[in-house]
């Protein structure tokens, strides 16, 4: 019981609590991307206690130092904490300055060093908002300038009508820029991508306005998103979006946690009866005897008489 209660109160925490990311650091040369300001937890190693002695080092700089299960030193233990039993280092509170390349030193049970390995952590600022912003030229075509703010290092991606961009629909500029001029033939509902390592952003559909139509009169249109927006429109994006999968995530948590309630009350329905047939297994026990000392003392008081 006190498993599943543990189970219970760590599903509800981690459903309130901050995301954390697990990274495999146990292969030389990983990589891990994290967004600014949320937590990562790196594997760094099997079992503390199966090494004689390791070292973790950002750079030429210690940030851990310890023996088997001991740890001796940790420079970030203000915002990290180590886990000797899995080999977990967590660090919370992402900043800049924390991403970097991270080598860890160690030595097997008998005092043999071990080759060192190495992982890479990538932390950015995830896209905020996006901007698309469209406007007619003289001989009919449309150009198109997509920003963003918020996101390091952004890439940006185009399709029309569902389909990837190409290039025979584009007077100047290509599908991986934030600025295209489309032919004046080109029509049809128009999204802007802006994502990186850690986040991903579209406009959602942006209908084009068929600029050799309006006979040369000048027309700009703007289209601003924000990390609130809610899109509903579906796309052609294999990648799921974020809200899809938190909602996926808080309904197999539910049904975690429902399944969980529904045990413990069979549990308890079944403690219950368990002790009321206790109860009646013993009672005709304790009948027997009161009736053996009622016989003996009229057997008593007969040899007396």
């Amino acid at each position: 019981m006190e498993a599943v209660f543990g189970l219970l109160l760590m599903l509800l925490g981690v459903s309130h609590g901050v995301e954390t990311s697990f990274c495999d650091g146990r292969q030389d040369g990983a990589q891990c991307f994290r967004p600014l300001g949320e937590s990562v937890a790196l594997r760094l190693m099997d079992d503390a206690s199966e090494l004689s002695r390791y070292q973790w080092f950002k750079n030429h700089t210690m940030i851990l130092n310890g023996r088997r299960n001991h740890v001796m030193s940790n420079l970030m233990e203000n915002s990290s904490w180590f886990s000797p039993s899995d080999g977990t280092f967590r660090m919370d509170n992402l900043s800049r300055t924390d991403a970097g390349e991270y080598t860890l030193h160690s030595f097997d049970i008998r005092g043999q060093k071990l080759e060192p390995r190495s992982l890479q952590l990538t932390v950015q600022a995830p896209v905020s908002s996006v901007l698309l912003v469209s406007e007619c030229l003289s001989q009919g075509e449309t150009r198109v300038s997509c920003s963003s703010e918020g996101g390091d290092g952004p890439q940006y991606s185009w399709t029309l009508n569902g389909h990837t961009l190409t290039d025979a629909q584009l007077v100047s500029g290509n599908r991986d820029s934030n600025n295209i001029t489309l032919r004046q033939d080109v029509s049809g509902q128009l999204d802007c991508s802006v994502s990186n390592h850690v986040s991903r952003m579209s406009t959602c559909g942006f209908r084009l306005t068929n600029c050799s139509l309006l006979n040369r009169m000048h027309l700009s249109q703007r289209l601003l998103v924000s990390r609130d927006f809610w899109c509903t429109k579906p796309t052609v994006d294999t990648e799921a979006s974020s809200v899809d999968h938190s909602l996926l995530i808080c309904g197999l948590r539910a049904a975690v946690v429902t399944l969980i309630l529904i045990g413990i009350a069979a549990y308890l329905v079944w403690r219950k009866k368990k002790y009321k047939t206790a109860e009646v297994s013993a009672a005709p026990g304790r009948m027997n005897q009161e009736n053996s000392v009622v016989m003996v003392e009229m057997r008593s008081s007969a040899s007396e008489l």
